[in-house]
């Protein structure tokens, strides 16, 4: 990485980095976003979880019962009082994803230089040469020559848990291959991936429309990661169902960028959708290995100057079995930080880990560490230039604010807002303190009671770099009080000559 993207003292002492870092009030500005699992999903744990640094709670709907995602969601609310952390939901769907079933759930062995057979029937038993899959088309789709990858919970990348194998032939509706590596494939369900092939298969598909309409609209999610997004139109057409489901009409859509198709039409996808995820696991298979890195700087740099988040996914696969991460997913981290990403999103790693709150914490660690080199002054200076002039009125108050902020070495950027637009555009600047969202709700009384909303945008802006939230609220006509929910604390640990900035929009 080009060395002004960092802020390091010169000459630096070498032996200061291994001084124990301060204990600060706010945890990493960089968000975690934590997927529940099977190892995730005691009101423990999850307390745990967010206690290390959680702040988005996902739920994948690639596997399990939606009677089993609402239990662990009921356990996530019990946790968030208990320990007043504020967490989001982020509801996964599961898109045109092609799957190998395995209904005895014994582990296949596959040996490298075998032949092993793919067919749509779902009927046969899944053995060492045979594999059912829940797709009719795939043998339309490919042709010899074609690579296609199998593996559980989107590739770990290991050669002992995925397999690559090499279309051979087609037979009808059945595809041969050959395997190019051994695997043992173990569990009930495991991911394909063919690749750089355009799959016939909607992005939101009826199923995912069920779980949408019913868990969804019942639990009132916060984001909704759109998987296999291919096209601008995808995320339109997932914006106008969620427009007929009442209160989901304000929820966010992440596009969630896989397969070469999202990253041909990436600068129309990040036009429509509110965030983008980088998931790295299937695109990384798509990409040669030396590209991985490219796209991933490129794609973060559009979502910073279009002031939309960015997400990175498989960050510490070992974790998954191991309580530390290696050298390369510790560098990779702080890397992803460095490139300007939003979030870090955490998959298998807390899903069916078994260290989930070590894994949380290590990594909010390793966030916090690369903020504090994180050069914040070439970055301000780069996104005013690209934005240009005339600015917007509400751009130029969010840039001005960071900028005063930074002169006068502000604590707290304090900022009032009813729809969490303007907490958006300031921490788009990247400040080098938090942004404290304080969000106005809007008020409704039927002459009996009043009823305010609010808590739906204070947990929207849970998926942004360097925002905290709470709500305010004005009761008329008789006081004005702070409302501070059950899960936010309040008491903000500043010096009293503290300075702080409050922006109202």
């Amino acid at each position: 990485m080009p060395s002004h993207h960092l802020l390091l003292e010169e000459p630096i002492r070498m032996a200061s980095i291994l001084e124990p870092s301060k204990p600060n009030f706010f945890p990493a500005m960089t968000k975690i976003v934590g997927t529940l699992g099977p190892k995730s999903r005691s009101v423990e744990i999850i307390s745990g979880c967010l206690k290390a640094g959680m702040s988005v709670a996902r739920f994948d709907f690639s596997w399990g019962a939606a009677e089993f995602h609402q239990e662990t969601l009921e356990n996530l609310k019990v946790a968030i009082k208990s320990t007043k952390k504020l967490c989001a939901v982020m509801l996964d769907t599961v898109g045109p994803e092609l799957q190998v079933v395995n209904k005895t759930e014994q582990p296949i062995l596959l040996e490298a230089e075998s032949l092993v057979t793919l067919t749509p029937d779902q009927g046969k038993e899944a053995t060492s040469n045979l594999l059912p899959i829940n797709f009719t088309g795939l043998a339309k789709a490919v042709k010899t020559g074609d690579t296609i990858f199998i593996g559980q919970y989107l590739f770990t990348g290991s050669e002992t848990t995925s397999v690559w194998l090499e279309v051979r032939e087609v037979k009808g509706e059945d595809v041969v291959c050959l395997i190019k590596n051994s695997a043992t494939l173990a569990g009930s369900l495991f991911t394909l991936h063919v690749s750089q092939i355009h799959i016939e298969l909607p992005t939101l598909t009826e199923k995912d429309k069920e779980v949408i309409s019913t868990w969804g609209v019942k639990n009132n999610i916060d984001f909704l990661s759109l998987s296999y997004t291919r096209h601008a139109e995808d995320v339109r057409h997932a914006r106008e169902f969620l427009s007929k489901l009442g209160d989901l009409s304000q929820t966010h859509i992440f596009a969630k960028i896989e397969n070469v198709e999202g990253l041909t039409h990436f600068d129309e996808i990040l036009q429509e959708a509110d965030g983008i995820i980088l998931s790295r696991g299937n695109l990384g298979i798509d990409l040669p290995p030396e590209k991985v890195f490219l796209f991933q700087k490129a794609a973060v740099h559009k979502c910073n100057m279009a002031g939309k988040p960015a997400v990175v996914t498989r960050v510490v696969d070992s974790m998954t079995d191991n309580l530390r991460p290696t050298r390369a997913e510790a560098t990779d981290v702080a890397n992803a930080v460095l490139d300007g990403s939003d979030a870090i999103l955490l998959g298998a790693e807390t899903l069916r880990g078994l260290y989930p709150v070590e894994t949380i914490s290590i990594v909010g660690k390793i966030c916090a560490e690369a903020e504090k080199v994180y050069n914040q002054d070439v970055y301000f200076k780069k996104t005013v230039k690209y934005v240009g002039e005339p600015m917007s009125h509400l751009e130029s108050i969010a840039s001005s604010a960071v900028r005063a902020a930074i002169k006068v070495k502000a604590s707290v950027i304090i900022c009032f807002t009813s729809s969490g637009r303007a907490a958006r555009l300031i921490a788009k600047y990247r400040p080098t303190m938090p942004v404290l969202s304080v969000v106005i709700p809007r008020l409704k009384t039927n002459q009996l009671r009043w009823t305010f909303s609010g808590a739906f945008e204070v947990c929207k802006l849970c998926g942004v770099s360097r925002s905290a939230s709470l709500i305010f609220c004005s009761i008329p006509p008789t006081f004005i009080s702070f409302l501070v929910l059950d899960f936010f604390p309040f008491q903000l640990p500043f010096k009293k000559s503290a300075t702080a900035i409050f922006v109202s929009c």
